[in-house]
């Protein structure tokens, strides 16, 4: 499997602290079964979470030196989880966020609780300056547990959608399980993500690709491309086909 969405860079957000915890990260993520991961800590304008790229670039660097010395086979790259905001194309020309791995897709997060009413005019603004914008957990959203077809308007406008694979263990409610089985049915997820903050937590890897595999009626390259082609494809920036 491959991780597009983690919180294992340390010191920056409210993921790792320090470079022994993203260590004790990596070592769970690769006795888990993951070979290659794309690190995304938050990044919030006018917020304590707001490090630019060159300083995510020295930590990256920093622990991916510790890596070896640790013999953790993982693949790093770089990225951010992006609160959404109609500035975001400016903030990547201006070094301050990272899109996924230097490529077309930028991973965003909306509120959790509240409708953001800018949603879609964030997401076209994303799209018109020729990224692809990737959001993160729709199915942890209230108002998308209410009324889950909602995600239709984004998903027209262009935007893919990233699910916490955890979601499916229960780890955020049952709203958030049902929720995301339902996109899972629907072909509406395109990539997965842990989304781990601490180095307690499971990722579950085996138990999730069983579940994962029955949920996609064993659809060989269905379930390929959710595991690890289409984070592949992110990671080089290609093209993603979504025609099963």
């Amino acid at each position: 499997m491959k991780d597009m969405h983690n919180h294992i860079l340390f010191s920056i957000d409210d993921g790792s602290k320090d470079i022994e915890t993203s260590i004790a990260m990596l070592k769970n993520a690769q006795e888990s079964g993951i070979d290659e991961m794309i690190l995304t800590p938050h990044y919030i304008l006018n917020s304590k979470y707001n490090a630019n790229n060159k300083k995510k670039l020295a930590l990256l660097e920093e622990l991916k030196k510790r890596s070896v010395e640790e013999n953790i086979n993982i693949k790093l790259h770089l990225g951010n989880e992006v609160w959404a905001d109609e500035g975001i194309p400016d903030l990547i020309k201006k070094g301050e966020i990272s899109t996924l791995n230097n490529s077309r897709y930028v991973l965003i997060e909306f509120p959790l609780h509240n409708e953001d009413k800018r949603a879609q005019q964030i997401i076209f603004e994303i799209i018109s300056h020729n990224y692809i914008p990737i959001i993160a957990h729709p199915e942890r959203y209230d108002y998308l547990k209410k009324d889950p077809d909602k995600v239709e308007d984004y998903l027209r406008l262009g935007a893919l959608l990233q699910g916490n694979y955890l979601s499916l263990f229960g780890k955020y409610g049952t709203g958030a399980k049902k929720t995301l089985k339902y996109y899972i049915k629907k072909g509406y997820i395109t990539f997965f993500g842990s989304d781990i903050h601490r180095s307690t937590d499971d990722f579950k890897c085996e138990r999730f690709e069983k579940k994962l595999y029955k949920l996609v009626k064993k659809n060989q390259k269905l379930f390929e491309d959710l595991t690890y082609g289409n984070i592949t494809k992110i990671i080089e920036n290609k093209e993603i086909d979504r025609s099963y």
